[in-house]
């Protein structure tokens, strides 16, 4: 059974669908022909989630992942077997301007969407999507694997290192018991066609564009793992149907970080989609001070590789390459959706979905 298989008909609830991520996701689920059910904020005016409706086969709940009642209402209404979380305050910059906001979303959201995925009744799988900031970042530049110790010294940051500790907790004092199986999966600086958030490097870049501008930088030199929206999305879907299917020795987080080859600094990356565009400068230093960022930020995906057969299979050429492609299409009036499922659709020929065997099919072939 592959993945194509696997999701077909499945029951799916995926918290924050209007984000860029979660917008990409949906997509796909949508193609591999699950049930997507849905909670989260009302789409941003010109965001990818609007860009890509109607929806016409998603129920979508319109509610704030900070009121445990509502979304515990809707969760039970849609009968999941299998549960995606991202719905989060995912900006580092935003964490520092309201602290109280990032916390209670990403804290008391997850603990809101685990007390419902535990009183549901009919969750057999949970993925719990974090981020790579998750990790004690003390400066040596390198990579961090899953035992590494979790901290985080911006309030994003801390907060997504707080929810991995409340989903180790929930898993410890009742999902187990519950026969629910749950992980956590981390990754960031995902890039891709049809992020607008403030703050990011793709979209702050596409926006200097349309404004005949070169882009700010805050931290040139700063390294990154940069990887396409679908890499760690693919490593999403391939963890949760390990899970779903009782795989042995499934760990409780993975990292779905980009080939090493991928890292690059934020300069490197907007100088090669510069040259796209024909560009002679295409960034200039942000004057002032700026909230601390990591020098540095990698991650070690032996752990996603070794246990489920996961890895990157977008070089960070290929990667720019897709998402300017986006873009692109967007400015000229061209079918973004159409753009999207190609992609996906080009994905797939060359990743794990395909070259999968399940994990129920390797229990089946072990004995």
């Amino acid at each position: 059974m592959g993945i194509e298989t696997f999701w077909n008909g499945r029951r799916v609830f995926v918290t924050g669908n209007t984000g860029f991520k979660g917008s990409w996701l949906c997509l796909w689920l949508q193609r591999l022909g699950a049930e997507v059910h849905t909670a989260a904020l009302a789409p941003a005016s010109g965001s990818l989630y609007e860009t890509l409706a109607p929806w016409s086969s998603q129920r979508h709940n319109i509610l704030d992942v900070r009121d445990g009642a509502a979304l515990a209402r809707v969760l039970k209404e849609a009968k999941p077997e299998i549960v995606i979380h991202m719905a989060a305050q995912p900006l580092v910059r935003r964490s520092y301007a309201d602290p109280v906001e990032t916390f209670s979303t990403n804290v008391m959201g997850t603990v809101n969407l685990l007390e419902s995925v535990r009183r549901a009744g009919t969750v057999r799988t949970l993925v719990v999507v974090t981020s790579d900031k998750v990790y004690r970042n003390e400066g040596l530049g390198e990579p961090f694997a899953e035992e590494d110790t979790l901290g985080g010294e911006d309030p994003y940051s801390s907060s997504k290192a707080c929810a991995e500790l409340v989903s180790a907790c929930y898993r410890d004092s009742f999902l187990r018991n519950d026969d629910i199986a749950i992980a956590t999966a981390r990754a960031g600086n995902v890039i891709g066609g049809g992020d607008w958030s403030e703050g990011r490097l793709i979209p702050d870049f596409m926006r200097a564009i349309e404004a005949g501008e070169p882009v700010f930088l805050r931290y040139p030199e700063a390294v990154r793992p940069w990887q396409h929206v679908l890499e760690p999305l693919s490593g999403y879907l391939m963890l949760a149907e390990a899970l779903d299917l009782r795989a042995p020795a499934i760990p409780e987080a993975l990292n779905f970080g980009p080939d090493p080859k991928a890292l690059a600094t934020v300069a490197e990356v907007v100088g090669i989609l510069g040259s796209t565009y024909g560009l002679s400068e295409a960034w200039k230093q942000m004057p002032g001070q700026h909230p601390p960022e990591a020098t540095t930020l990698t991650l070690d995906s032996h752990l996603a590789s070794a246990s489920l057969g996961w890895k990157p299979r977008l070089s960070l050429s290929e990667t720019l390459e897709w998402t300017a492609a986006w873009y692109k299409a967007r400015h000229d009036g061209a079918d973004t959706r159409a753009l999207m499922l190609a992609q996906i659709e080009a994905y797939e020929e060359r990743a794990p979905t395909r070259e999968l065997v399940s994990a129920r099919a390797r229990m089946e072939m072990a004995g």
